[in-house]
């Protein structure tokens, strides 16, 4: 990326992810196109009536050939149209917009308690390396990240949830409204944050340890330097580079964590929207939040390869 200017990088970036989200769109429209047998008779049910096989076509156009339809979906997607639910006969933008305020601020939650404390303990253990802080954080990390979400969420219900009763089990009952039971929060960010917590620290105590004993940091020393201002200064930026390009893939990850985590705590958010539109073989939704999920992990990777990018310069320029 030498002689690479920022917004000749960003504009780059822009233009490979905009060519990744019509990708992803193609892979999902043919994937739905290759259900077998008729589509709307399949769509339909075990007892499809006539006038729902009608109604299903004609708002699916089968009548039309395949590559008409995929250039107006893609159109509509372009002007934000992403077409009608068969099950609730409601505007898909309508569908995700209900559904999105739990699980973005499950996510948010997520991100913000997540980075503090990642990067903070991370960055502890690296100064008091070997010590009891660093053994006890690799034990952790390690025990941690070998439990699947669904297991841990599943132990966390049945131990804190229902034997000692802590904290509520699930969210039945707050009706899509998570803050006005802040206590529902506590599990389902609790399963969320363990993996994604456990990479970023070891991340984190990883990238300080090398920055610290880098040529830079040792010359900063030599010429009085505060330690303090060794570590936030001269050290963490470097070590924050490959952090934020983790911190993208855990976004990712998120969102498929998410989808485990409405599940298991009964959430009514886009994760239990995707289940339900599967089930119902509801594909107008499918297709749908197909997109918004492609549209999110190109946006996320977007803004952290811009922050990796500016903060290499910085890595490469004190080396």
């Amino acid at each position: 990326m030498a002689g690479l200017s920022l917004p000749r990088y960003a504009a780059r970036r822009v233009l490979v992810g905009v060519g990744q989200v019509v990708g992803v769109a193609t892979v999902v429209f043919v994937l739905t196109e290759a259900l077998p047998g008729d589509a709307a008779v399949v769509i339909a049910g075990d007892q499809p009536d006539p006038a729902r096989i009608a109604l299903i076509r004609d708002q699916l156009d089968l009548d039309r050939p395949a590559w008409q339809r995929y250039l107006d979906w893609l159109g509509g997607l372009v002007g934000g149209d992403l077409g009608v639910s068969l099950v609730s006969q409601r505007p898909v933008e309508g569908v995700l917009t209900a559904g999105a305020a739990p699980t973005v601020l499950l996510a948010a939650a997520t991100l913000l308690l997540l980075v503090p404390l990642s990067v903070g303990l991370g960055v502890l253990a690296a100064r008091r390396e070997g010590g009891r802080l660093d053994r006890a954080l690799s034990a952790t990390a390690v025990g941690l990240y070998a439990v699947p979400e669904f297991a841990l969420a599943l132990l966390l219900v049945a131990v804190f949830g229902v034997r000692l009763a802590w904290f509520p089990p699930t969210a039945v009952g707050t009706g899509g409204d998570l803050l006005s039971r802040p206590a529902v929060l506590v599990l389902p960010l609790a399963v969320l944050l363990a993996r994604p917590f456990c990479s970023l620290s070891r991340l984190t105590r990883a990238g300080m340890i090398e920055a610290m004993r880098s040529e830079h940091v040792a010359h900063a020393r030599r010429l009085g330097v505060p330690e303090h201002r060794l570590r936030l200064v001269h050290a963490l930026p470097n070590a924050l580079a490959p952090v934020a390009q983790q911190l993208a893939r855990t976004t990712d990850w998120l969102l498929g964590g998410v989808i485990v985590v409405e599940a298991v705590f009964v959430i009514p958010g886009l994760g239990t929207a995707l289940v339900d539109a599967v089930t119902a073989r509801d594909i107008p939704t499918v297709q749908g939040l197909c997109v918004l999920v492609a549209v999110s992990t190109v946006t996320v990777n977007l803004v952290a390869d811009l922050v990796a990018f500016r903060l290499a310069p910085r890595a490469g320029a004190a080396a």
